[in-house]
């Protein structure tokens, strides 16, 4: 779990410093907290997709991929 933190710190940091940065990752709400799009993709195939503050929002995403 602390590697994982520090993974998206940096990442959150470099995009701080305006890099584009492109995240795959399975920990769906923590990478939307500091994505500004997303993709969901489901057995190869794009599902969602949106500004991240939407998908963080979105009942199909949370219930799905967020257990809540």
């Amino acid at each position: 779990p602390s590697m994982v933190e520090h993974v998206l710190n940096t990442v959150a940091e470099i995009r701080r410093r305006g890099v584009t940065v492109l995240l795959v990752e399975q920990l769906v709400q923590e990478a939307l907290e500091i994505a500004d799009r997303g993709y969901v993709i489901q057995t190869g195939r794009i599902v969602e997709e949106g500004r991240a503050s939407v998908l963080l929002d979105s009942p199909q995403v949370r219930s799905a991929y967020m257990g809540m």
